[in-house]
């Protein structure tokens, strides 16, 4: 399975290039499924979730071509409308190509999807908001079956802003004469990244942004050529862990208002930020005093994504941190692993209670799932010693080469 072995104890100074989205181009991939012709996607990162997603679209009839950081995708034949267990077990963004598969032939049938074990994401938001439009849903054997030839459009309002379910019915509801608003939709950044891309391919959508969104159903959609945004989870990340070992990096094409939850903790505390044009440059000097608590909440609130690595940074702080996560209920499975570095951590249901200790020290840790992963891969670049981080195809699913971007800095960190 791999692993990653850390010599802690080393400040970072250089430049980080944050990566494209893993979060916006797969659902940039379902929407080139609506097309019949060419989709060129740039700074795509290379991924196994990426790869995933591209041999589903394979199996539907899609040709892809991915080299370097660019991806051509061309659905001019569908030779499928099922998803097969074996590939949607792998990748909980197999879900996305419901709403677009549906768009483009009016039927699919989609095996429930998989990815992280970090509690339940029931899709029955997902299913709800698609029955709104019109489409006919059964669950049956393990598959999703949709028939959508009756698909009218209409007022959707989501139970919870799930972004998933958002992509799934803008995907859905983007092609055909109807109209629809989708109320309660989730407003991250993917979905505004989303909405653009389709606006490119010649959908009308308004309310990026927002809570609400109006679609305008077209005929068609044509060919685009797009470059897909940064990753912001990637760029909280890597800040992160500068804020963990000290020094200064620069980093590009990152969007500081993409992370404003996590810049408002951080900002005046351990770091001195420094925004650019195109880059923002960040010094840290000093251990972090005074740790703020943070819930997870949908966008722009907290993100859950940011939850782990933020628990290692809260983990070394001075003082104490209440950490709640909100969004998923099974996301402290990194904590056992983060307590045999020293981290002084209390679970109490959905809360967290970390109180700082001086250091953590270098152990063998096994990654759970994929930010959780991370957490541990930051534990390991401050800890005093060395750390083995083992299971590391985890943090492959949403990290480009992440050994070869923290050596680049200066980080000790190898791959074995």
């Amino acid at each position: 399975m791999g692993k990653f072995v850390i010599e802690g104890g080393r400040q970072l100074y250089g430049e980080i290039k944050i990566q494209g989205a893993k979060n916006a181009v797969l659902p940039l991939f379902a929407a080139a499924v609506l097309t019949e012709e060419k989709i060129v996607l740039k700074n795509v990162p290379h991924l196994a979730d990426v790869e995933n997603m591209l041999k589903i679209l394979n199996t539907l009839g899609v040709e892809t071509k991915f080299e370097k950081d660019t991806v051509q995708l061309c659905a001019s034949v569908m030779r499928s409308d099922t998803i097969p267990c074996s590939l949607a077990k792998e990748l909980r963004s197999s879900v996305f190509l419901l709403g677009s598969v549906l768009g483009r032939i009016k039927r699919a049938r989609v095996a429930y999807p998989g990815g992280c074990d970090i509690g339940l994401r029931p899709i029955d938001i997902h299913i709800k908001g698609l029955r709104d439009l019109g489409v006919k849903v059964e669950e049956k054997e393990g598959f999703i079956l949709c028939e959508g030839s009756e698909c009218k459009g209409g007022n959707v309002c989501l139970d919870y802003p799930s972004v998933g379910a958002t992509e799934n019915v803008i995907l859905a509801s983007v092609l055909g004469n109807n109209k629809t608003i989708v109320q309660n939709a989730a407003r991250e950044p993917e979905i505004t990244e989303l909405v653009r891309f389709l606006n490119t391919m010649g959908a009308k959508i308004s309310g990026e942004g927002s809570s609400v969104l109006r679609i305008e159903g077209v005929e068609k959609l044509h060919g685009a050529e797009f470059t897909v945004m940064p990753d912001r989870i990637v760029f909280g990340t890597y800040l992160l862990s500068l804020c963990l070992t000290g020094g200064e990096i620069t980093f590009l094409y990152a969007k500081e208002g993409d992370v404003g939850a996590l810049l408002s903790k951080l900002d005046k505390n351990s770091c001195k930020i420094c925004r650019e044009h195109g880059k923002i440059n960040v010094i840290v000097k000093e251990r972090a005093k005074n740790c703020e608590s943070v819930t997870t909440q949908p966008y722009p609130g907290f993100p859950t994504d940011l939850q782990a690595p933020y628990m290692t940074y809260a983990a070394v702080s001075e003082g104490t941190c209440i950490l709640t996560e909100n969004i998923f209920e099974n996301r402290f499975r990194h904590v056992p692993e983060l307590q045999k570095t020293g981290a002084n951590i209390v679970v109490r249901d959905r809360v967290a209670i970390i109180s700082g200790v001086p250091y953590l020290t270098g152990a063998e840790v096994t990654a759970r799932d994929l930010r959780g992963g991370a957490s541990l891969v930051l534990a390991g670049l401050c800890a005093r010693g060395i750390t083995v981080v083992q299971d590391i195809y985890h943090i492959d699913r949403g990290y480009e080469n992440m050994e070869e971007t923290l050596s680049k800095v200066g980080a000790r960190i190898a791959r074995l």
